[in-house]
Protein backbone atom coordinates (compact mmCIF):
# COMPACT_ATOMS: atom_id res chain seq x y z
CA UNK A 1 0.00 0.00 0.00
CA UNK A 2 2.67 2.63 1.03
CA UNK A 3 3.92 2.13 -2.72
CA UNK A 4 1.20 4.22 -4.02
CA UNK A 5 2.28 7.01 -2.12
CA UNK A 6 3.06 10.01 -4.03
CA UNK A 7 6.71 10.89 -4.38
CA UNK A 8 8.67 14.13 -5.22
CA UNK A 9 10.76 14.80 -7.32
CA UNK A 10 13.53 14.52 -4.49
CA UNK A 11 11.91 11.02 -3.78
CA UNK A 12 10.30 12.24 -0.82
CA UNK A 13 6.88 11.10 0.46
CA UNK A 14 4.58 14.52 -0.77
CA UNK A 15 2.36 13.95 2.58
CA UNK A 16 5.76 14.14 4.97
CA UNK A 17 6.72 17.28 2.98
CA UNK A 18 6.30 20.00 6.27
CA UNK A 19 3.79 22.27 5.37
CA UNK A 20 5.98 24.92 6.04
CA UNK A 21 7.73 24.50 2.53
CA UNK A 22 4.90 25.46 1.31
CA UNK A 23 5.89 29.52 2.51
CA UNK A 24 8.59 28.77 0.27
CA UNK A 25 6.19 29.48 -3.14
CA UNK A 26 5.15 33.23 -1.03
CA UNK A 27 8.87 33.78 -0.44
CA UNK A 28 9.89 33.45 -3.88
CA UNK A 29 7.40 35.86 -5.60
CA UNK A 30 8.55 38.74 -7.69
CA UNK A 31 5.66 40.43 -6.18
CA UNK A 32 5.17 40.19 -2.92
CA UNK A 33 1.32 41.66 -3.06
CA UNK A 34 0.88 38.97 -5.22
CA UNK A 35 -1.94 36.47 -3.83
CA UNK A 36 -1.53 32.77 -4.59
CA UNK A 37 -3.35 29.59 -5.90
CA UNK A 38 -2.95 25.97 -5.37
CA UNK A 39 -1.31 25.67 -8.07
CA UNK A 40 1.71 28.06 -7.90
CA UNK A 41 2.54 26.24 -4.39
CA UNK A 42 1.76 22.53 -6.27
CA UNK A 43 4.53 23.55 -8.74
CA UNK A 44 6.82 24.86 -5.81
CA UNK A 45 6.22 21.55 -3.82
CA UNK A 46 6.03 19.71 -6.64
CA UNK A 47 3.00 17.88 -5.24
CA UNK A 48 -0.54 16.82 -5.87
CA UNK A 49 -3.22 19.67 -5.62
CA UNK A 50 -4.81 17.76 -2.85
CA UNK A 51 -1.58 17.90 -0.95
CA UNK A 52 -0.43 21.10 -1.65
CA UNK A 53 -4.67 21.87 -0.36
CA UNK A 54 -3.14 20.26 2.88
CA UNK A 55 -0.53 22.31 3.65
CA UNK A 56 -1.76 25.33 2.81
CA UNK A 57 -4.99 24.59 5.23
CA UNK A 58 -2.65 23.88 7.95
CA UNK A 59 -1.09 27.07 7.51
CA UNK A 60 -4.33 29.10 7.36
CA UNK A 61 -5.10 27.47 10.79
CA UNK A 62 -1.75 27.96 12.02
CA UNK A 63 -2.33 31.75 10.94
CA UNK A 64 0.74 32.11 8.56
CA UNK A 65 -1.59 32.40 6.10
CA UNK A 66 -5.25 33.34 5.61
CA UNK A 67 -7.87 32.56 2.08
CA UNK A 68 -10.08 33.94 0.49
CA UNK A 69 -12.94 32.30 -1.75
CA UNK A 70 -12.50 33.86 -5.39
CA UNK A 71 -15.12 33.28 -8.13
CA UNK A 72 -17.26 29.64 -8.12
CA UNK A 73 -14.40 27.39 -7.40
CA UNK A 74 -11.35 29.71 -7.12
CA UNK A 75 -9.21 30.45 -4.16
CA UNK A 76 -6.02 31.99 -3.13
CA UNK A 77 -4.18 32.37 -0.10
CA UNK A 78 -1.55 34.95 0.72
CA UNK A 79 1.21 36.04 3.70
CA UNK A 80 -1.27 38.72 6.23
CA UNK A 81 0.59 41.85 6.97
CA UNK A 82 -0.47 42.84 9.93
CA UNK A 83 -1.16 46.93 10.29
CA UNK A 84 2.10 49.22 12.32
CA UNK A 85 0.92 52.07 14.44
CA UNK A 86 3.77 53.69 12.58
CA UNK A 87 3.25 53.85 8.76
CA UNK A 88 6.13 51.43 7.10
CA UNK A 89 5.11 50.96 2.96
CA UNK A 90 5.83 47.90 2.49
CA UNK A 91 8.27 47.20 0.05
CA UNK A 92 9.40 44.73 -2.55
CA UNK A 93 13.05 43.59 -3.36
CA UNK A 94 13.45 46.30 -5.62
CA UNK A 95 12.10 49.14 -3.15
CA UNK A 96 9.10 49.71 -5.17
CA UNK A 97 6.02 50.04 -3.01
CA UNK A 98 4.46 46.70 -2.90
CA UNK A 99 1.00 46.87 -4.29
CA UNK A 100 -0.86 46.16 -1.30
CA UNK A 101 -0.78 49.37 -0.04
CA UNK A 102 -0.68 51.52 -3.04
CA UNK A 103 -4.06 49.07 -3.75
CA UNK A 104 -5.25 50.23 -0.07
CA UNK A 105 -5.00 53.67 -0.76
CA UNK A 106 -6.57 53.59 -4.63
CA UNK A 107 -9.70 51.69 -2.75
CA UNK A 108 -9.70 54.65 -0.47
CA UNK A 109 -10.03 57.29 -2.79
CA UNK A 110 -12.45 55.22 -5.36
CA UNK A 111 -16.09 56.42 -5.53
CA UNK A 112 -18.79 53.84 -5.14
CA UNK A 113 -21.85 54.30 -4.77
CA UNK A 114 -24.27 53.70 -1.29
CA UNK A 115 -23.44 53.81 2.11
CA UNK A 116 -22.90 51.60 5.38
CA UNK A 117 -23.29 47.83 4.71
CA UNK A 118 -23.93 48.74 0.78
CA UNK A 119 -21.44 50.34 0.55
CA UNK A 120 -18.45 47.96 2.11
CA UNK A 121 -20.52 44.63 0.29
CA UNK A 122 -19.10 46.92 -2.63
CA UNK A 123 -15.72 47.69 -1.73
CA UNK A 124 -15.47 43.80 -1.21
CA UNK A 125 -17.14 43.21 -4.58
CA UNK A 126 -14.45 45.57 -6.08
CA UNK A 127 -11.80 43.52 -4.43
CA UNK A 128 -12.62 40.47 -5.07
CA UNK A 129 -12.95 41.30 -8.98
CA UNK A 130 -9.36 42.73 -8.57
CA UNK A 131 -8.57 39.37 -7.06
CA UNK A 132 -9.77 37.52 -9.41
CA UNK A 133 -8.23 39.60 -12.40
CA UNK A 134 -4.76 39.24 -10.31
CA UNK A 135 -5.23 35.16 -10.46
CA UNK A 136 -7.07 35.44 -14.24
CA UNK A 137 -4.37 38.58 -15.80
CA UNK A 138 -6.51 38.37 -19.23
CA UNK A 139 -10.18 38.57 -18.14
CA UNK A 140 -13.51 39.23 -20.00
CA UNK A 141 -16.24 40.85 -18.84
CA UNK A 142 -18.41 37.93 -18.75
CA UNK A 143 -15.54 36.07 -16.78
CA UNK A 144 -16.13 38.96 -14.01
CA UNK A 145 -19.77 38.00 -14.48
CA UNK A 146 -20.00 34.29 -14.15
CA UNK A 147 -17.11 33.99 -11.28
CA UNK A 148 -17.52 37.14 -8.98
CA UNK A 149 -20.85 38.53 -9.35
CA UNK A 150 -22.32 35.24 -8.15
CA UNK A 151 -20.83 35.53 -4.89
CA UNK A 152 -20.24 39.51 -4.41
CA UNK A 153 -23.91 40.96 -5.59
CA UNK A 154 -23.21 43.67 -3.38
CA UNK A 155 -27.00 44.05 -3.65
CA UNK A 156 -27.01 45.47 -7.03
CA UNK A 157 -30.46 44.01 -8.74
CA UNK A 158 -28.85 42.87 -11.71
CA UNK A 159 -25.32 41.54 -13.54
CA UNK A 160 -25.37 44.61 -15.54
CA UNK A 161 -26.19 46.86 -13.09
CA UNK A 162 -23.26 45.82 -11.03
CA UNK A 163 -20.66 45.57 -14.00
CA UNK A 164 -22.00 49.26 -14.42
CA UNK A 165 -20.34 50.34 -10.97
CA UNK A 166 -17.71 48.04 -10.43
CA UNK A 167 -15.83 48.36 -13.90
CA UNK A 168 -15.00 52.03 -13.30
CA UNK A 169 -13.49 51.39 -10.28
CA UNK A 170 -11.56 48.36 -11.30
CA UNK A 171 -9.98 50.81 -14.24
CA UNK A 172 -8.48 52.89 -10.98
CA UNK A 173 -6.69 49.80 -9.16
CA UNK A 174 -3.04 49.67 -9.45
CA UNK A 175 -2.02 47.70 -12.22
CA UNK A 176 -4.83 47.44 -13.93
CA UNK A 177 -4.93 47.78 -18.00
CA UNK A 178 -8.86 48.04 -19.02
CA UNK A 179 -9.57 47.61 -22.75
CA UNK A 180 -9.65 50.03 -24.82
CA UNK A 181 -12.90 51.66 -25.35
CA UNK A 182 -14.76 48.85 -26.84
CA UNK A 183 -12.50 46.00 -26.44
CA UNK A 184 -13.00 43.13 -24.43
CA UNK A 185 -10.36 41.69 -22.38
CA UNK A 186 -8.99 43.21 -19.25
CA UNK A 187 -5.68 42.81 -18.39
CA UNK A 188 -3.72 42.94 -14.91
CA UNK A 189 -0.02 44.21 -15.47
CA UNK A 190 1.31 42.46 -12.40
CA UNK A 191 4.78 43.87 -10.72
CA UNK A 192 5.90 46.36 -13.19
CA UNK A 193 3.65 48.78 -12.95
CA UNK A 194 5.30 48.90 -9.36
CA UNK A 195 8.66 49.33 -10.44
CA UNK A 196 10.05 52.68 -10.38
CA UNK A 197 10.86 54.79 -13.13
CA UNK A 198 14.62 55.89 -13.36
CA UNK A 199 15.70 58.69 -15.19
Amino acid sequence: MSNDRERNSHGQYADRIPAETALEAFDDRDDLGRPLTADDVMETLDCSRRTAHNKLTELVEDGALRTRKIGARGRVWWVPMEASSEPQPATDRTGAEAPPRAVQEAMETIDLPGTGATLEARREALLASYEFLIDHPSARKSDFLENVYPDHPAEFETAEGWWNAIQPALKELPGVDPPEERGHIWNFLGSDRFTPTLG
